[in-house]
Parts: C-alpha cells; sequence; structure tokens
C-alpha cells in the first residue's frame, strides 16, 4: 500500500501542515511512523483528513467529527483514487459518493438517490429515474476535482458551472479561488472569493483564502480585516490566528501579534 509524506498530503488535501498536526493530536487519523520518525499516511487517512476539514468548515461539534471519521474509515475501500470519492456534511451528516453509490458515513446505509442543498442541510432518499438525471452542482464539482490533475482551466470552468448550478456550493468556490490565485490571476480569484462570500455569507474558509490573496497583493491592512472577520466566525481557526499573529507583528502590532499566537498554540495543545 502506498503511503505519502506530510508534503504529498499538502499538496493532495491542500492542508496546512499545523491543520494536518491538529487533526493527528485530534485523533482523527494515527498515520503510520517511516524513516527517521515521519508520519505516512494511507490512502484512507487522506479521505478522513478531507472530510474532517469539510465538516470542520461546516461547523459540525468536533464530538460528532470524531464519530463520524471512525464510522466513515470502517466503510471505506482499501484502495481507490482520491478523486473517486466525494464526500460532503449535510447537516451534521457526513455523506459520501461512491461512483453511481451514495451512502451515509455514520451507518455504511446506501442511498438510492441524492438530492438537495447541502447548505441548507436538506437531504432526500429517492428512487432513482429512468429519465437521464441533469447534471448536478455536486457533479461539476466532482468533475472539476478530477481535472485539477489534467488541465487547471478545464477544472476552473467545471467548478464555474457548479456554482451556476448552486451558488452556494462553497467548496467549488474555494477550489476556484485557489485555482486562480495558484495560476497568478489574483484580481479574478479576488472576484471569485468576494463572489463566494456574497452567495454564502460570512465561511470561514473562504475569508481565510481571501486574506491570503490579499497578503500576496500586498493590500495587508485589508488582509487584516478579513483575517479579523473570520476568526469571528469561526474563533476556533488555528491557521487563521496564526496568520493573523504574524500579520499583526509586521504591522507594529506585538499585543495582537501575541493574543493570536496564543490562541494558536491553545487550539493546537
Amino acid at each position: 500500500m502506498h503511503r505519502y509524506g506530510v508534503r504529498e498530503v499538502e499538496k493532495l488535501l491542500r492542508l496546512p501542515r499545523s491543520t494536518i498536526r491538529a487533526y493527528v493530536e485530534a485523533g482523527f487519523v494515527r498515520p503510520a511512523r517511516g524513516p527517521r520518525n515521519a508520519w505516512r499516511f494511507s490512502f484512507q487517512d487522506l479521505i478522513v483528513l478531507r472530510t474532517a476539514q469539510a465538516l470542520v468548515a461546516a461547523r459540525v461539534p468536533a464530538k460528532r467529527i470524531t464519530r463520524s471519521v471512525r464510522e466513515l474509515r470502517r466503510h471505506l475501500p482499501q484502495s481507490m483514487p482520491l478523486s473517486g470519492l466525494a464526500i460532503c456534511a449535510v447537516a451534521d451528516h457526513v455523506v459520501v459518493r461512491e461512483g453511481a453509490s451514495r451512502w451515509q458515513a455514520e451507518s455504511g446505509q446506501y442511498l438510492l438517490g441524492f438530492e438537495g442543498d447541502p447548505a441548507a442541510g436538506s437531504l432526500s432518499v429517492l428512487e432513482r429515474r429512468k429519465s437521464t438525471p441533469k447534471v448536478s452542482a455536486l457533479d461539476w464539482f466532482e468533475r472539476g476535482i478530477e481535472l485539477e490533475e489534467t488541465s487547471a482551466q478545464a477544472a476552473l470552468e467545471a467548478y464555474g458551472e457548479a456554482i451556476a448550478a448552486d451558488p452556494r456550493l462553497v467548496d467549488a468556490h474555494v477550489n476556484r479561488g485557489w485555482l486562480l490565485h495558484e495560476a497568478g490571476r489574483l484580481e479574478e480569484a479576488e472576484r471569485a472569493y468576494r463572489a463566494a462570500i456574497e452567495a454564502c455569507g460570512s465561511e470561514p474558509l473562504v475569508l481565510y483564502n481571501l486574506g491570503v490573496l490579499l497578503v500576496d497583493m500586498e493590500r495587508k491592512e485589508e488582509a487584516l480585516e478579513v483575517y479579523r472577520r473570520s476568526v469571528r466566525v469561526s474563533p476556533g481557526f488555528a491557521d487563521c490566528h496564526y496568520n493573523l499573529a504574524l500579520l499583526c507583528e509586521e504591522l507594529g502590532m506585538p499585543k495582537d501579534a501575541i493574543r493570536h499566537m496564543a490562541q494558536y498554540r491553545r487550539l493546537l495543545g
């Protein structure tokens, strides 16, 4: 079985190292140890990490996250491309899409169909219709994830279709903004994140990513306010406290820098 190092996990899941460490310390995953005692993650670990991140962003209680990811691991296949599974939080439940099948992570119960707006927390179990199904926002989102490995532009278009189908699909906004940022299309990335805020409200991860972007655009005062909005919505967002600490120090605000760094350490602690 292939094992992934921390750098590979950072690249594949776009998770900061501090977040990966926090999830390990929280017991969401238990990676093996490799040379020099380095963490080595399995495929199932990657799925669980991605799920935990989604649930944290959805502000699901920590105890519910622990229970959900534990049950999810029990039902995961031994081997499958990472893009072969789509996982989302519906209210405080985890729904997994594996090919044409959909199942609930906590029970392993298969669903006959999936409809609704995950952001609104609606879930329906339906008989499959014989007519050709309309391509859903989730289908476009999954296609975007798959296309990222081969064509960033095609992935951007797929995420755009997902957003058109469901403007409140925050994960599509986040991935689209990140791809634009990575490509150096900074003004477009800013428009993407601000469109996400307009459609989805003050989502902590969107605000955080916008803050990172604004720092790269040398608009640090604006970034400071955006980071502050993010931690007001999600006080437990450790990485945002860390970025705030660094930015406050750079802007000559030592007391605020110390406060946010102390909060960051408490959250990891």
